[in-house]
């Protein structure tokens, strides 16, 4: 494990030194066949990761939001996303990240939240989360009502979930907030925010914070308190009230 902790952070590097290039800088921004957004950027620095990834280790997989996959059938299948939070990215907001997993047979054993802007470098593995080196862990929350709740879209949760429940579980939080994407979850799992949510999750969006909140003491789940690799969005916990808000989510 500490051989792929220490790669990790070698594809963490080499991708945010691509990413910090085009930060703020003028890009012509596409469309995806789902019409979400994409730049060179994006393609550039999973492009980078990729093939640091085909040379260090060729017998493994690779699972990426701009190309295809690699040896999907691998033992080990690297997870990247190479910025999660392009809007946000091409807004010139700097709380996007880089997402990287790595899967053993189907199973998360170290993911990655990278934001080369402001040099936050957290990653999950053997059951721990660190920020740039330093051990972190989730605050201590027993209720909603005393928690930071946050979102990536709001207006989104009426496409896949009951928006009536979301609303009001949001109306019983002391803050609810929009710094969603990864940046979400990296607050909650340092300790700054108790529940992060998304309605909907790509596998490249979701795999790597498993290790992260977990490392970090947290919960996560999808939207229904399931296994959230198999499941629908995520919901993303300090652990103690996780119960609650799926109850919440889900009268």
């Amino acid at each position: 494990m500490q051989d792929f902790v220490q790669f990790a952070e070698r594809l963490a590097q080499a991708s945010g030194e691509v990413i910090k290039q085009y930060f703020r800088a003028e890009l012509v921004v596409d469309s995806k066949g789902d019409g979400t957004p994409v730049t060179i950027a994006d393609k550039k620095s999973e492009m980078v990761m990729r093939e640091m990834i085909q040379k260090e280790f060729p017998q493994h997989g690779i699972l990426g939001e701009e190309f295809d996959d690699y040896q999907a059938d691998a033992e080990y299948q690297w997870i990247l996303d190479p910025i999660d939070g392009t809007k946000t990215f091409v807004a010139g907001v700097p709380l996007f990240g880089t997402l990287i997993g790595l899967l053993k047979n189907g199973k998360p054993i170290l993911g990655v939240i990278n934001n080369p802007i402001i040099d936050q470098f957290l990653i999950g593995a053997n059951g721990v989360t660190r920020l740039n080196g330093k051990k972190v862990q989730v605050r201590l929350c027993d209720s909603i009502e005393a928690a930071t709740v946050l979102c990536t879209s709001h207006w989104s949760v009426e496409k896949y979930h009951d928006m009536v429940a979301y609303e009001k579980l949001t109306r019983r939080a002391k803050l609810y907030r929009s710094w969603g994407d990864c940046y979400g979850y990296y607050l909650v799992a340092t300790g700054y925010a108790d529940v992060m949510l998304d309605p909907a999750m790509y596998p490249w969006d979701l795999i790597p914070l498993v290790p992260i909140i977990e490392g970090a003491g947290g919960t996560i789940t999808d939207w229904y308190g399931n296994d959230p690799i198999n499941g629908q969005g995520a919901v993303a916990t300090t652990g103690g009230i996780h119960d609650e808000v799926i109850r919440a989510l889900n009268p």
